[in-house]
């Protein structure tokens, strides 16, 4: 139990994982995969996921300088 402390920082890694994969894959969720003729309003979902998400990244890179 000591060294219980050496598993939080993998905790955290995984929880970060799984929320950036969570959000990547919202349109996937949204949408049913036979879905014919919406790609573009898909695309444009995914896209909007990605530059929201460089945003976050960009943000948390002027936070650590």
């Amino acid at each position: 139990m000591m060294h219980f402390w050496i598993l939080v920082p993998w905790l955290v890694f995984a929880v970060a994982a799984g929320t950036k994969f969570w959000r990547l894959t919202k349109a996937f969720r949204r949408q049913p995969l036979d879905a014919g003729g919406h790609t573009e309003a898909f695309r444009q979902t995914l896209e909007q996921t990605w530059q929201r998400d460089q945003g976050d990244n960009l943000n948390t890179q002027q936070l650590r300088r």
